[in-house]
């Protein structure tokens, strides 16, 4: 059964509205959204200060602060949402619902996004105040483009992700939790990712969060000393397949999972 667009639009609005209100309605979250995670920033601020390391790491590490947020709101209000459903029962609700699953996806993650986006400004504004970060943008235009690229392709991995925490359960539950600190390690969070060498550095490029990240420093710190991992129109053309390739793997893998359950009764590979 097809579905019009409008409905799907409504699916989307009704499952962000709900994680917006929340948010409004409980507002000590901030604290902890915005507060804690400055501590690690804070952290490695310090750690290069101490090493009289160029001014501009210190910048990177602001920025790269504000992306982990996005990162964190995909892994867990995103890839995992569907799991968690399914362990509150709600799960059925959303599979004979007339609308996209991707809709469905897409609304939590907008919801989330609100709050995501409030933590993100944070971890920027104050990290660049306490450290007088200065930023030296060459093309904002650019530098919006690799943003939202970069948001398009890692909310792609998300809705892929989301498939894998349903067929595998637990297991893919714990294995996101395995490989949390390496994908912050190989996507040059708090340092640049060419110092990783550049094998190590190709191979960390298959992350789209890693593209992402390179091309947004290259972009807001313009005369940086530190080399790049490729150049900024690389990076967009591969950001963009990464985008496309992402998100019709999401469709297809989102379709196969409700196929699964229907024939089977039980969203799990183990089913036969």
């Amino acid at each position: 059964m097809k579905t019009d667009l409008s409905t799907n639009l409504r699916a989307i609005w009704g499952r962000a509205y709900v994680r917006v209100v929340g948010a409004n309605r409980e507002v000590s979250w901030l604290f902890f959204e915005v507060t804690l995670p400055l501590l690690a920033v804070f952290a490695f601020a310090l750690v290069y200060r101490g090493l009289k390391a160029p001014e501009q790491y210190i910048g990177f590490v602001v920025v790269s602060g504000a992306m982990i947020a996005f990162w964190q709101n995909i892994l867990w209000a995103m890839a995992a949402q569907f799991y968690w459903e399914k362990e509150m029962g709600n799960l059925e609700l959303y599979l004979i619902a007339p609308v996209s699953r991707m809709a469905i996806l897409l609304g939590m993650a907008v919801g989330g996004l609100f709050m995501t986006a409030i933590r993100a400004a944070g971890i920027l504004i104050i990290g660049s105040w306490v450290f007088g970060v200065h930023y030296a943008v060459s093309s904002w235009i650019l530098l919006l483009v690799v943003f939202w690229l970069t948001m398009a392709a890692i909310y792609g991995l998300g809705m892929l992700s989301s498939s894998l925490f349903m067929l595998f359960g637990r297991e893919a539950w714990h294995t996101a939790n395995l490989f949390q600190e390496p994908i912050y390690f190989l996507s040059g969070f708090y340092f640049p990712v060419r110092s990783l060498g550049s094998a190590v550095a190709f191979v960390a490029s298959a992350l789209p969060l890693t593209l992402g990240l390179d091309a947004i420093r290259q972009l807001a710190f313009s005369g940086s000393p530190v080399n790049p991992l490729f150049s900024v129109r690389t990076e967009l053309l591969l950001l963009a397949v990464a985008t496309v390739v992402l998100n019709w793997a999401a469709l297809r893998a989102l379709k196969h999972m409700e196929k699964l359950g229907k024939q089977t009764g039980r969203l799990t590979l183990k089913a036969q």
